[in-house]
């Protein structure tokens, strides 16, 4: 269900080494900074560190939902208005985000957003 959120899109490949501490922008404003990365085939997303917005709460963006990549910039642009991010499933530091069920509600989650 909602695989291909999980995947960067074809025309976007960056290096998820490369994507840590990046600033995330939503389509409204300013989110955080990439606190972690993956590329990992079928499981590619970053984990973002909202600081004081949603106080300290972290976020797990699937790799379909950005939109693109400004290394010069040192910035991740997501497909996503900040309320639609601080709605997602709430993070769970002790289970950890690759958990199938917590995957499973975020592609759910991400994905109905990406088809309307």
């Amino acid at each position: 269900m909602y695989a291909e959120i999980w995947e960067f899109r074809t025309d976007m490949k960056p290096n998820a080494r490369n994507l840590k501490g990046l600033s995330v922008e939503a389509r409204d404003g300013s989110i955080g900074k990439i606190d972690e990365a993956t590329d990992e085939v079928g499981s590619s997303a970053i984990v973002v560190d909202t600081g004081p917005w949603i106080f300290g709460r972290k976020v797990v963006i699937p790799a379909g939902a950005l939109e693109r990549v400004d290394l010069n910039d040192e910035k991740v642009y997501v497909s996503m208005t900040k309320d639609e991010i601080k709605d997602s499933p709430e993070f769970d530091p002790k289970t950890g985000w690759q958990n199938d069920e917590y995957r499973g509600r975020l592609g759910t989650y991400y994905g109905e957003r990406r088809a309307s």
